[in-house]
């Protein structure tokens, strides 16, 4: 049985676009239940760029889980601040029902065995609760590879401030966390501007969303949005390695908008982009 993942161009109404997506993709009963709280696990490196998924999005995210009891937007710290002070960014969206949650600061944890390490993960991330992760559409280049969004976001999960002693074994990291909790409900990247960098200095205005069950082919297709060899990348071998998700293109069926005629328009936006820096 194939991937389904929906692509769609937003228009610049996200809440209708996601709504689409998950009807497109069969819709989220099986996980949206009065009986299970929500985590969507955001990315935010640096609250100071714009490289993270858009407010807008996580509140569309968060009405569509309706029947959810409570909506955790969750974040872990960083060199780069607090959890808390970077998910402020997202502070219009917060009410009764939908609050940030630092998994740093969690006094109920679980073991985990991440990399070779014993690490103490919230208790939040674990089933019952319903995972979702979020991140952006961007062209992540790190030690020669590129390393793709929601997948890569799972480095959030460490709750100390030292991530970066996992680089080096970034995809066995991954993945053991990936496995450790129980694989990710619904992925969503939010492609309202495609970023050409890390911090977010070069970016095109793209208005696409990319939504599925399988975090791995949502990665997939993001990549090859921005022509990137799909067989180079890190977390994708490791996937196949595993056997977690689809990592074959062809194995995927795109819904919504044409995978190769999206993809013709950002690549025709990213050289223009570039060729009007020079």
């Amino acid at each position: 049985m194939r991937s389904k993942v929906a692509l769609l161009e937003t228009g610049g109404d996200v809440n209708k676009a996601l709504k689409k997506a998950i009807r497109l993709l069969g819709g989220i009963d099986d996980i949206n239940t009065k009986e299970k709280d929500v985590v969507i696990k955001v990315g935010i490196f640096n609250p100071k760029t714009p490289h993270h998924t858009s407010p807008e999005i996580v509140e569309a995210m968060a009405k569509s889980f309706s029947k959810s009891p409570h909506v955790h937007v969750a974040e872990s710290d960083n060199y780069r601040g607090k959890a808390h002070e970077r998910l402020s960014i997202y502070k219009k969206i917060y009410s009764k029902r939908i609050t940030p949650f630092s998994l740093s600061d969690d006094p109920e944890t679980e073991d985990v065995r991440i990399a070779g390490e014993k690490l103490n993960f919230s208790r939040i991330l674990f089933k019952p609760h319903i995972l979702v992760s979020t991140h952006v559409l961007r062209s992540l280049e790190f030690r020669g590879s590129s390393w793709g969004s929601v997948v890569k976001n799972l480095l959030g999960f460490v709750p100390d401030h030292k991530k970066a002693r996992f680089h080096k074994r970034l995809p066995e990291m991954l993945f053991d966390a990936y496995e450790a909790v129980g694989g990710i409900d619904l992925a969503v990247m939010d492609g309202t501007y495609t970023h050409l960098d890390f911090n977010s200095k070069k970016k095109i205005k793209t208005d696409l969303l990319i939504v599925g069950r399988d975090a791995v082919a949502v990665d997939a297709v993001g990549a090859t949005l921005l022509g990137t060899d799909l067989k180079k990348m890190p977390v994708l071998k490791e996937a196949k390695k595993r056997n977690i998700g689809t990592w074959d293109i062809n194995r995927i069926e795109v819904v919504g908008s044409s995978l190769e005629e999206e993809a013709k328009r950002v690549q025709k936006l990213k050289v223009k982009k570039c060729t009007s820096a020079k």
